[in-house]
């Protein structure tokens, strides 16, 4: 492959999700993230890793050890003051003000005049909603304080793999927006077109409604991405039963009419809190409509899924298996994950999923900046 690449750097890097779905058109500059297991990840499937990956806190960071003149910045910046099932203490909340050391570097950029020529935020969709907006707003007036114009696209990753998996991509740009890159898209919910209706007037101002296509049908499902029955360890049926004891009753009917069909059925369990009768009590929840229900990290406020299998009549559960998180995030069985199981979900479930990262640079990123950079010939 010849030619003059894109170029990126990418913080809250993770094990590299969003590089890998950015692909071979684009070169790495800078990766960071703090977390060590993660940087080990990422070091374990890049064998570049150690020419550009920084690991530690962002706000250790400065725009002088940024290289070069990137045309993208991408920010997966924590995202769990953002979250609907937490506090939603917002930008100014924990974790989450690490979005803050991450635009110190982009204010550094430009004082230097080294702006990214565009910028990609990926969060959960609580980033449209928190503080009634608010937070939203703030982003907002970040990017158009540093010249940028911007728009959101809420993409579920259910449309390119079966896990749902609904997050906001918030893609701002210092150059005027091709016509072509404009207009109605499926991935302007409502939540995004309430976050756009909700910005002052000089920031609606600056508003893209940026035009992205809706993909091809997905043609795979849950069952399709699993490990063979006989290669996995399944519950014993006591604890097959405790499962189904904290099903609520219209989850035990979905799971008596899976029975009831008599095929085999391959459905998703996700434990959840829910308030009855003013008491907060641990629900099992189940699934068969061949998808995962979004994947967590073991320290994310919810507990790992399991999977259950109807056949014959009777009913058998499992957990969800690293790998088979790693395929719901659309990584391939190369990739290298960390030997321990919660390491290995937590590396899964706080990235991006690869396939959106794809679609969102060959359909929209790529055509944005290709006016001034050579994208080479596959």
């Amino acid at each position: 492959m010849s030619g003059q690449r894109l170029t990126f750097y990418e913080f809250f890097a993770g094990g590299g999700m969003a590089r890998l779905g950015l692909g071979r058109r684009w070169s790495c500059a800078f990766a960071n993230d703090f977390d060590p297991v993660k940087a080990a990840t990422y070091r374990a499937n890049f064998a570049d890793a150690a020419e550009h990956l920084h690991e530690g806190d962002v706000w250790a960071l400065g725009a002088e050890g940024l290289p070069g003149h990137a045309d993208l910045a991408w920010a997966s910046s924590p995202c769990q003051d953002f979250s609907l099932a937490g506090a939603r203490a917002g930008l100014a909340g924990g974790r989450s003000s690490a979005f803050f050391g991450f635009w110190r570097l982009i204010e550094g950029l430009a004082e230097q005049g080294r702006s990214p020529r565009a910028i990609v935020i990926e969060n959960v969709s609580g980033l449209l909603t928190s503080h009634g907006g608010a937070d939203f707003t703030a982003l907002g007036q970040a990017l158009a304080d540093q010249g940028y114009s911007f728009g959101a696209l809420e993409i579920d990753a259910a449309a390119f793999l079966p896990q749902s998996r609904p997050r906001v991509f918030v893609i701002a740009t210092r150059d005027p927006p091709p016509a072509a890159l404009t207009g109605a898209s499926p991935f302007h919910s409502r939540a995004v077109k309430a976050a756009a209706a909700g910005l002052p007037p000089d920031l609606e101002r600056r508003w893209i409604w940026w035009r992205l296509a809706a993909p091809p049908a997905r043609n795979t499902d849950l069952s399709a991405l699993l490990e063979p029955d006989a290669a996995v360890a399944w519950h014993m049926p006591a604890r097959t039963e405790r499962w189904l004891e904290l099903m609520a009753p219209l989850h035990q009917a979905r799971l008596e009419a899976a029975r009831a069909r008599g095929e085999r059925a391959v459905g998703a369990i996700f434990r959840r809190t829910r308030v009855e009768d003013s008491r907060r009590v641990q629900r099992a929840e189940v699934r068969f409509d061949g998808l995962a229900g979004c994947l967590r990290t073991p320290r994310g406020g919810s507990s790992r899924q399991a999977i259950a299998v109807v056949e014959d009549g009777t009913v058998r559960t499992r957990l969800l298996s690293p790998r088979e998180a790693a395929r719901l995030m659309g990584l391939p069985d190369s990739y290298g994950l960390p030997r321990a199981a919660t390491s290995a979900l937590h590396v899964a479930g706080d990235g991006v999923a690869v396939p959106v990262v794809r679609w969102l640079a060959s359909e929209l990123l790529e055509p944005l900046l290709a006016g001034a950079s050579a994208i080479a010939a596959e």
